[in-house]
């Protein structure tokens, strides 16, 4: 074996090494990348050649984690490793956005990088390394790449930025980004904060950059190490020069005068597509497969060049509107009447339908990773059918596209959800989408905060999203930044940056670049300006709805939670569980108990307010503290020839002695009560051992002595 490795410090006294030549030698590129106990093993294989007719790059990456690196096995029934989590989902879409622009234009084989985590440390997320491993794995290959990149985690904890932060650590930041980036730029940011300013977002991802570097420089280092500086020739691309300028000369004017008809959607799509049929008519009917697929990818060429000159040169967008403008909005909540909370959030032709259901403990999602486990009370949901986009298309459960959209729209109004004091529910939120041109994955955090105060959960603030474009031209120094894109400039743009936020700040944000060269002062303008139109959704918003519903609906079940000691938890539940399923089956409530702390949190969920309030009582009765001094209605549960032993709570007896039963001696019990008879009698102490002295004479009113009586007698 020749195994190289190559290590740099994070600039803080932890190291990252990467290591190849020891394990699967056979793939093109392969190395296992360690931090602490953490090792993810990286491997990418690339065919030689491409098939015919793809103008495209067939990249595939996947992420998986292994439960043998965190010394755990698979739950369900088969107790292996199955189709990917969305967690690993997630992870797998981080890198393929930061590699993918990073291949040659007209690289086009089958390309297949896998991500495996072999070894897991606890308080080492792996997911900040994915990016680094799979790049390392290219670089120490011949497949042609122009990178290498490498991906980060930046936080700021207590104030200061931190790079790849322990698990524990994390818990305190208010910033949180991925950020991939190559030497000179950066390619995608992903991540979350509490209401940040523009500047520090900025400062962030600077920050962030500079670690970057230095992890780029080792994977350059190690390809020089390795000996694989120099890639493999490749020809995956049949041009014809008259061709393409024939398609020019033909169709350019037709294409930017219907770019500038602010036309909708399907009108452009169907004028854009006659023009096309009408220059391949020109062709002849005998044109070859070659010809033809030539003749398509150039007029997409014409279209991507007169579209984006159109943006630069007249400041006019495809549907009519200036860089700036936002698409007009309306909205509408409660438009589902079974629902616990829903809202309609439509912008221009793009529109979601959003509910929120609000559930108990029992609802909460159980997560079962490798290296995150546990449990999860808030869940948003993300579809996009095909008819959304006026497509046929089977409906095959949701792919990466929506498990990705939809966890941004998840970060965002995480943000803003209160505590679990304020609300004890699990909450689901479904976003629909029934339109789309353009920011789905924005609509639906808007569309979610309406639903989430139609259900009168107490949101901390409202929160809106928009989406932003850039267009520019690299020779003339143009570019243009665009306010809510269509789909169209998505893909024709150089950037899409999307941003969540309140009032106060930013919440969330997603940014995928596919130019070089972006400059700072550009992105800052870019989040200035998204800044001006989320400000401006949040106020079309407000005309719906301004504020959390005071109450739930109607229907909506009601949650209580209480907090009882933790040494009554076993009283609660009962052996066997047969006192809390007595409770729940004789009061209608759902009651679910857990320890936190030196605490038990019981949480009782019913559909009626007269179920909660008897669960409520039996809980108290259970788990309350007998109080000195204070008065309970008892029941004699046996009587001794010294007195009797009252119940004053659930399996709480005191001794109510013979004479403190009245102020008139007794001499004996007989006949003084019977067993099950109900007295009111007042705690008067408690001994070391837990004992009660209880007293029935103490409530009843003391007779007068007998001097005072005679006294009284003579004066009358």
């Amino acid at each position: 074996m020749n195994v190289i490795k190559k290590s740099f410090d994070l600039g803080d006294g932890r190291t990252i090494e990467i290591e190849t030549g020891k394990l699967a030698k056979q793939a093109d590129g392969a190395v296992v990348v360690k931090m602490g106990d953490t090792m993810l093993l990286a491997t990418v294989v690339s065919t030689v050649g491409a098939k015919a007719g793809v103008d495209f790059l067939p990249l595939s990456v996947d992420y998986q984690e292994k439960y043998a690196a965190a010394g755990r096995i698979p739950g369900g029934f088969l107790r292996r490793e199955a189709r990917l989590s969305d967690y690993e989902v997630l992870i797998s879409r981080l890198v393929d956005r930061a590699l993918r622009p990073m291949f040659p234009e007209d690289y086009h084989s089958d390309t297949q990088v896998m991500i495996s985590l072999i070894s897991s440390d606890k308080n080492i997320m792996p997911d900040c390394l994915a990016g680094l491993a799979a790049s390392a794995a290219i670089a120490v290959s011949d497949i042609p790449f122009n990178g290498p990149i490498s991906e980060v985690r930046v936080a700021r904890i207590d104030g200061k930025f931190v790079i790849n932060p322990y698990v524990t650590d994390l818990e305190r930041a208010d910033i949180e980004f991925l950020v991939a980036g190559t030497e000179k730029d950066i390619v995608m940011v992903e991540g979350e904060c509490n209401e940040i300013s523009e500047t520090e977002m900025v400062e962030a991802i600077e920050f962030a950059h500079k670690a970057i570097v230095i992890q780029v420089q080792a994977q350059k280092e190690l390809a020089e190490l390795v000996g694989k500086t120099v890639k493999r020739e490749y020809s995956h691309e049949d041009s014809n020069p008259e061709l393409k300028e024939q398609v020019y000369a033909a169709t350019y004017d037709k294409v930017y005068a219907i770019a500038k008809s602010n036309t909708s959607k399907g009108e452009r799509g169907d004028a854009f597509g006659q023009v096309l049929m009408d220059f391949i008519a020109t062709l002849g009917e005998e044109i070859d497969d070659v010809t033809g697929f030539l003749a398509k990818k150039y007029f997409h060429d014409v279209q991507y060049d007169a579209i984006r000159n159109l943006v630069l040169d007249e400041g006019i967008r495809l549907d009519g509107r200036d860089v700036r403008t936002v698409r007009p909005i309306w909205s509408e909540v409660g438009y589902l009447p079974a629902a616990h909370g829903s809202a309609v959030f439509t912008r221009g032709e793009t529109q979601s339908l959003t509910t929120v259901t609000l559930g108990s403990k029992d609802d909460e999602q159980m997560i079962d990773g490798a290296f995150i486990n546990g449990y999860n009370k808030f869940l948003l949901h993300y579809n996009f059918p095909g008819f959304s986009t006026g497509e046929v298309r089977p409906n095959r459960g949701a792919g990466r596209r929506e498990i990705g959209h939809g966890n941004l729209a998840m970060r965002s109004l995480k943000k803003v959800l209160p505590g679990l004091e304020e609300n004890p529910y699990t909450i689901r939120i479904v976003s629909d989408i029934l339109e789309s041109n353009g920011s789905s994955s924005m609509a639906t955090v808007c569309a979610g905060t309406l639903a989430l105060m139609d259900a009168g959960v107490k949101i901390k603030a409202p929160v809106s999203g928009i989406a932003m474009g850039l267009i520019t031209d690299e020779k003339s120094g143009k570019y243009a930044i665009l306010s809510d894109i269509l789909g169209d400039e998505d893909h024709l743009g150089d950037m899409d940056f999307k941003v969540t936020g309140t009032e106060k700040g930013i919440v969330a944000c997603q940014m995928d670049l596919k130019i070089n060269g972006l400059k700072w002062e550009v992105l800052t303008n870019a989040l200035n300006q998204a800044k001006e139109a989320r400000l401006h959704i949040l106020n079309e918003m407000k005309k719906t709805i301004a504020a959390p519903r005071e109450d739930y609906k109607a229907h909506a079940p009601r949650i209580v939670s209480l907090s009882i000691d933790k040494e009554f938890i076993g009283a609660v539940i009962g052996p066997g569980g047969k006192i809390i399923q007595e409770m729940q089956r004789e009061t209608g409530a759902t009651i679910s108990i857990e320890e936190v702390g030196n605490k038990g949190i019981v949480e009782i969920f019913a559909d009626n307010k007269a179920a909660i309030d008897a669960a409520v009582g039996r809980i108290n009765a259970i788990a309350a503290k007998p109080e000195i001094g204070a008065t309970y209605q008892g029941k004699v549960k046996s009587i001794m020839p010294f007195g009797a032993f009252v119940e004053i709570m659930p399996g709480k007896d005191g001794l109510l002695h013979i004479s403190e039963i009245d102020w008139t001696r007794l001499e004996t019990m007989d006949g003084v009560f019977k067993e099950g008879d109900k007295v009111e009698v007042k705690l008067l102490d408690v001994d070391k051992q837990g004992k009660m002295k209880l007293s029935r004479k103490a409530l009843l009113p003391r007779p007068p002595k007998p001097e005072a009586a005679a006294a009284t007698e003579n004066k009358a």
